[in-house]
């Protein structure tokens, strides 16, 4: 149910999930308390992988499109105070990364 929500909320549920796999997933939670067939198991272990992926595909992105902007204005300061090295800082993948993570959970 916290999967559905969150998948819900980012707009993943319809972007991620076919209708038949929105259809399982739906009266699997609203039929089953406790999953004792090993298909369904698997079948909703499988949809939920398909939801957990999409949504850290989708934080990676955000996280590279604003580490990407913060990049830009490091190496521009970092130039203004005399930093020759700096402007390559906008092109290292790994520093993009981190400063979007470190953004989006601050």
């Amino acid at each position: 149910m916290k999967i559905k929500s969150r998948a819900l909320r980012t707009r993943v549920w319809f972007r991620a999930l076919s209708k038949v796999e929105r259809a399982i997933v739906d009266l699997t939670v609203r039929c089953v308390e406790n999953v004792r067939s090993t298909t369904l198991a698997r079948t909703i272990s499988t949809i939920v992988d398909k939801i957990l992926q999409c949504l850290e595909q989708d934080f990676m992105k955000r996280a590279e499109r604003i580490g990407h902007e913060i990049a830009e204005r490091l190496c521009t300061l970092g130039t203004r105070w005399g930093n020759k090295a700096s402007s390559s800082w906008k092109f290292d993948r790994r520093f993009i990364e981190f400063l979007g993570v470190n953004a989006l959970n601050t």
